[in-house]
């Protein structure tokens, strides 16, 4: 890449892509200058302390005059990528939709707290978003999901949601709800396999996609889609799939925020081709990023071969995900009142759950 490109401030793209560990190298900071990058997506590997994780995270950001989205999977449970030097241990979501089988406001309260703790912290070292919360439906059923939902009931999950996105948002963090329409009843791990759902559309809307339109862009930033094919709707995964992404969820349920693509390495996305064919098939079915993670010579291939025309619309979605304020360092929050309180009844919670 020539300097004057990689000098110049570009809208945020629609590829987003990682790095390999704990620094930023030279070839690293180039792929994020791409001018079809439009985000990087941090992973356990790339945090050893807080210390280091904020220098990261401020390379990252400092990569482009118009700062790249920062993101992770950082749910609780067992998907919680930073757990060390300060970082609260954080609950399974399983553990507050058993809180609210006996008391359904205190749920919520601990759903607050859980969101607030789980951003502040983020954003503290520099990290924008978190791919959560998991509005999955607890069927027993889904190998990879399991105690990551809140809930079998889909009125359950989006009040419990609802409350930890409010904590999200205490933070400044916007939310992104996955994964749509619902990965709970299909047992397959979409990381290793590919997943069927054999339900009819109406089935499937009427339970599991509940949530997002209960939620809907005002409350949910953003979504992903899952790696499931529901066969009944189309023969091609959500993620993949233009009657998923645009009919049913954009139309249907008139949802008007982000939509990320899944993972484009993952088992579940192989059914769409090759990486330039996963990237187009989920942008051409309305898609406004999409992710391609572990594979930087898979990002590389993408980002030399793709073309596509962003529409202004998604540039200004994926706009509106940047956190809504400055953050606190992580001094200044861990002295605030109001989060040691939530951090206090959070770590109380994930005892009680362990």
């Amino acid at each position: 890449m020539t300097a004057s490109l990689a000098s110049s401030s570009f809208a945020p793209g629609p590829v987003m892509v990682d790095v390999a560990g704990l620094e930023l190298t030279a070839a690293e900071a180039e792929r994020l200058r791409h001018p079809l990058v439009g985000g990087a997506i941090l992973f356990a590997r790339n945090f050893r302390d807080r210390a280091q994780l904020a220098r990261l995270t401020a390379d990252i950001h400092a990569a482009r005059g118009e700062p790249l989205l920062i993101a992770v999977d950082h749910e609780g449970g067992r998907v919680q990528r930073f757990r060390s030097d300060g970082f609260t241990a954080l609950p399974p979501m399983r553990a507050l939709g058993r809180l609210w089988e006996s008391d359904p406001l205190e749920a919520m309260r601990m759903a607050t707290d859980t969101g607030r703790v789980l951003a502040a912290e983020l954003r503290a070292c520099g990290v924008d978003l978190s791919f959560t919360p998991v509005l999955d439906l607890d069927f027993g059923e889904s190998r990879v999901i399991r105690d990551r939902s809140f809930h079998r009931d889909p009125r359950v999950v989006a009040m419990l949601a609802r409350a930890l996105i409010q904590g999200l948002g205490l933070a400044g963090m916007s939310a992104c709800g996955k994964h749509f329409p619902g990965h709970g009843f299909a047992a397959a791990d979409s990381h290793h396999e590919i997943p069927v759902d054999d339900r009819a559309l109406d089935e499937v809307l009427g339970e599991d996609a509940q949530p997002y339109r209960w939620l809907g862009d005002a409350i949910l930033g953003a979504v992903m889609p899952a790696h499931v094919i529901y066969p009944k709707v189309d023969k091609s995964p959500a993620g993949f799939s233009r009657k998923w992404v645009t009919t049913v969820l954009r139309k249907r349920l008139q949802y008007g925020g982000v939509v990320f693509s899944d993972d484009l390495t993952m088992e579940g996305a192989s059914v769409a081709g090759d990486i330039h064919g996963r990237a187009m098939a989920a942008l051409r079915a309305g898609c406004d990023m999409v992710l391609v993670c572990n594979r930087p010579d898979l990002a590389d291939d993408l980002l030399g071969r793709l073309e596509w025309a962003q529409d202004p619309a998604s540039v200004a979605r994926i706009r509106s995900l940047k956190p809504k304020f400055a953050a606190r360092d992580w001094q200044t929050l861990t002295a605030d009142p109001a989060y040691r309180k939530a951090r206090k009844a959070v770590q109380a919670l994930a005892r009680a759950g362990a």
